[in-house]
């Protein structure tokens, strides 16, 4: 991690690495959702061959990619579907506004969606005079506590449910409980009375299919499909990445997506929305709206290399398996993406001048690459963002300051230590003879917080050999 990180991300940090209770939390979900995966994909054969399948289709899907979205805007538009294509975040939430306007829309409901955290939607429409409502029941408590998400898939991963009780208890008036059941039905009481009135449905999209011009929607709670279907109108937000050419790539990327999100076979609901409702059915939205967002992804395309984070499912194992990202949590980023694949996505979404700090928030082991299942090489795009967020006068961009005069000058005695066996040698042998009696000052203090102290051997591995042959 960098040291020149900037403040208000150190305090964001410091203060998750204290908070001894949310990091207990936030690791028995993570351990959970890993052991569900390991069991889901323990044929590693199965795994690869659908790993393969997976990052294939989204190869081919960002490499015709304009085609595609062109494909799918016709098909679409035949279907009933109003296509509306917003280039920056803020575009698309006047897009949505001016459609809730003109509906006359009074009450909105929300199913899960991480873009609309992207452009702030929810924020935006509050400020507006709306307020919509967030149906999955993470979500939810998460806006009853006005937080940010934790996780892209568990968004309250931090939280105990003595704390959703006691939740529930202030803002919902309901008896105490922290039986998970009862609070779920708790939440789906308040929930119902929001589904009936609701004539506005706000949700994500996790596929479109260019061949037919159709949004596919996933989710275990079934809130997605009563958020798209109940309303009148049904507001879909996208980024454009989202696209495949046809239906027969959905399989693997679907039994990806569940598989390493949750450990699931399969999702729970899978909602494909061709278009409006038609004249002869009885229920869905009269009016079907899709809003297009770019905010940086076409710049992101451009590039052969980086263009390979855009492969992502939004599954969340890279930030399951990643120490850094158990240790803090996600509101700790500051970023509505976070872990491994927020520390890719977001600097080049916000431009690294503004988030250059987030690659470093990384030990670059490797473990997400090794997880994601859409093969997102994250180690390599993470070391090159880290690079770039380096100018040659070893400015950290998004710090907002250089690199100290002391920092430079420790990192080339490094260097030099590292590349001359004698220096290697003898800067052991002074850090296994002294640093045990250096004081916590400065870095180590804060290195030291949460983690032991680092140990050097007193001898290295020759001279241990040594003595073992003149022992002999």
């Amino acid at each position: 991690m960098s040291k020149r990180l900037p403040d208000p991300l150190r305090e964001r940090i410091q203060a998750a690495l204290l908070n001894e209770e949310q990091r207990a939390c936030r690791k028995r979900v993570l351990a959970d959702f890993r052991s569900r995966r390991e069991e889901r994909f323990a044929d590693a054969a199965e795994f690869a061959r659908l790993r393969a399948m997976a990052r294939e289709i989204k190869r081919r899907a960002l490499h015709m990619l304009p085609d595609l979205l062109q494909q799918f805007e016709e098909n679409a538009a035949k279907n009933g579907i109003m296509v509306h294509w917003a280039e920056t975040a803020g575009e698309a939430n006047e897009i949505i506004w001016t459609l809730i306007r003109k509906h006359g829309g009074k009450k909105i409901i929300k199913g899960k969606s991480m873009v609309s955290e992207e452009t702030g939607l929810n924020i935006n429409l509050t400020a507006k005079g709306a307020r919509p409502v967030e149906t999955e029941t993470g979500e939810f408590i998460r806006q009853l506590c006005n937080e940010p998400p934790a996780h892209v898939v568990s968004s309250i991963c931090h939280k105990s449910r003595q704390d959703v009780g006691r939740l529930f208890e202030k803002k919902l008036n309901s008896p105490y409980t922290d039986d998970i059941d009862r609070l779920c039905q708790s939440a789906q009481k308040v929930l119902r009375g929001h589904f009936r009135e609701a004539d506005i449905g706000i949700s994500g999209v996790n596929f479109a299919v260019a061949s037919s011009g159709a949004l596919v929607l996933v989710e275990n709670e079934g809130n997605v499909r009563m958020s798209s279907t109940l309303p009148d109108m049904h507001i879909a937000l996208m980024s454009l990445e989202k696209v495949i050419p046809d239906f027969s790539d959905l399989p693997p990327l679907l039994l990806l997506l569940s598989g390493s999100a949750t450990g699931q076979r399969a999702p729970a609901y899978v909602s494909v929305i061709r278009g409006p409702r038609g004249a002869q059915e009885k229920d869905g939205p009269r009016q079907v709206h899709l809003v297009i967002l770019d905010n940086g992804r076409s710049r992101i395309l451009a590039d052969r290399e980086l263009r390979q984070a855009l492969q992502c499912i939004r599954c969340g194992a890279c930030m399951n398996y990643c120490p850094v990202f158990g240790r803090i949590g996600g509101q700790a980023y500051g970023s509505p993406y976070p872990g491994p694949i927020g520390s890719v996505l977001w600097p080049q979404i916000q431009g690294l001048h503004r988030r250059g700090d987030l690659p470093f928030l990384s030990t670059l082991c490797g473990a997400c690459a090794e997880a994601c299942p859409a093969g997102i090489p994250l180690q390599s795009l993470l070391e090159r963002l880290r690079d770039e967020a380096h100018t040659s006068q070893g400015v950290v961009r998004g710090s907002g300051s250089a690199r100290r005069p002391g920092e430079s000058v420790f990192w080339r005695i490094w260097e030099l230590s590292h590349t001359r066996p004698v220096l290697n040698t003898l800067t052991g042998g002074i850090l296994g003879k002294f640093l045990r009696f250096a004081p916590r000052l400065g870095s180590l203090r804060a290195w030291t917080i949460c983690r032991s102290k680092p140990r050097f051997a007193r001898k290295n591995l020759h001279q241990m050999l040594r003595k073992r042959r003149n022992q002999k």
